[in-house]
């Protein structure tokens, strides 16, 4: 395989125009050009022309192209920055321009689920973890590429488009993909840590989502800090439980990528997640807030998946199931929350949960 130092005189490649892409590729742009693939001919001319990506300013090292086989031809190092309900087809098209050279870091905090045809996730389906796939795991299942990385943390795209501080974390197995991604993404505001635990920070970053949302259905009741600080403590002792039946270590949980980003995203407006929840409070519907929002949400599809694993496994995730009933059940906020208040919790933390 080539020196990863060869890749600092190419492009660097980003899978998506979104607010998260676009927030990715800026920073990629400080250190190096970047190929920007979108799938709209329009918004690749418009961000060639004027820099500007459906009212986000582009760094002017960024270009942009429609064409998966530009970026993979021209671009050793890729990150992809799509939604997990497409990540496996896009996969599988830019597969066939892949070779053993090119590292992919992806940044896209869902998980995949290849179901049996006629199956869905319903209330009462029991899914077994083994079907539920990492985005690093589409991507190993799918292309000839070894060297794969995710990277993860509190990195609300909003903030990071107007240059406030921030920071991540780039887990991988292998140092030399850390080290890239640590050396293509670091700026002066922008900070970038290592992990090896790879499976943990990904767990970690999409069950978050799930907790998000109730975090906006409490803001939306008009409920202040104590509440918060309640279900951000409860729903991290869950996500902790959830994340170590799909293979992740209880470590990582505490760092950038789980706790970091847990705090994020149910304490701000700009969370996808969190606005959803938040709307539901004020007694929009599902349907009606789905269909005004401009990107997805990716804890509702986490959510169904969390409950099916709970389903399968046979344990009690009172968040996760309260949260599911709200969304896609019967239940009111209102009485999700009544339900949880009442929910006979007889001990802060069980031990049990951080022995093997």
């Amino acid at each position: 395989m080539s020196s990863t130092k060869s890749l600092d005189k190419m492009p660097v490649g980003v899978l998506g125009g979104g607010s998260f892409g676009s927030a990715i590729a800026n920073l990629l742009a400080e250190n190096q050009p970047v190929i920007l693939l979108t799938r709209s001919q329009e918004v690749a001319e418009s961000i060639n022309t004027t820099h500007i990506n459906r009212g986000r300013t582009m760094h002017e090292n960024v270009t942009s192209t429609t064409e998966l086989k530009v970026v993979a031809e021209q671009c050793k190092l890729i990150y992809p920055i799509i939604p997990s309900a497409g990540f496996r087809e896009t996969i599988k098209s830019l597969a066939p321009y892949l070779t053993p050279e090119h590292i992919l870091i992806h940044g896209t905090k869902g998980v995949d689920v290849q179901l049996p045809e006629g199956h869905d996730l319903t209330a009462d389906y029991k899914l077994n973890p083994k079907m539920v796939n990492t985005m690093t795991e589409v991507i190993l299942q799918e292309t000839v590429v070894k060297r794969v990385g995710c990277l993860a943390g509190p990195n609300l795209a909003a903030e990071i488009l107007n240059g406030q501080p921030a920071a991540t974390v780039i887990a991988s197995h292998f140092d030399e993909v850390i080290k890239i991604g640590q050396r293509t993404l670091r700026s002066p505001r922008f900070q970038v840590y290592g992990s090896h635990d790879l499976t943990g920070v990904e767990i970690a970053g999409v069950l978050k989502n799930v907790i998000a949302l109730a975090a906006g259905a409490l803001s939306g009741l008009g409920f202040g800090e104590n509440a918060k600080a309640l279900l951000i403590s409860r729903g991290l002792v869950e996500m902790i439980y959830v994340g170590k039946n799909l293979g992740g270590d209880i470590v990582a949980f505490l760092g950038l990528a789980g706790i970091g980003d847990l705090i994020a995203t149910c304490s701000s407006p700009k969370s996808r997640n969190y606005t959803v929840g938040y709307r539901l409070a004020k007694g929009e519907s599902l349907t009606a807030i789905l269909a005004d929002m401009e990107e997805v949400a990716e804890g509702l599809n986490t959510l169904r998946i969390s409950r099916a694993m709970a389903n399968y496994l046979g344990y009690r995730a009172p968040l996760t199931e309260t949260i599911y009933e709200v969304i896609y059940g019967e239940k009111t906020v209102e009485e999700g929350l009544d339900y949880l208040m009442k929910f006979p919790f007889y001990v802060d933390i069980d031990k049990s949960m951080f022995t093997n």
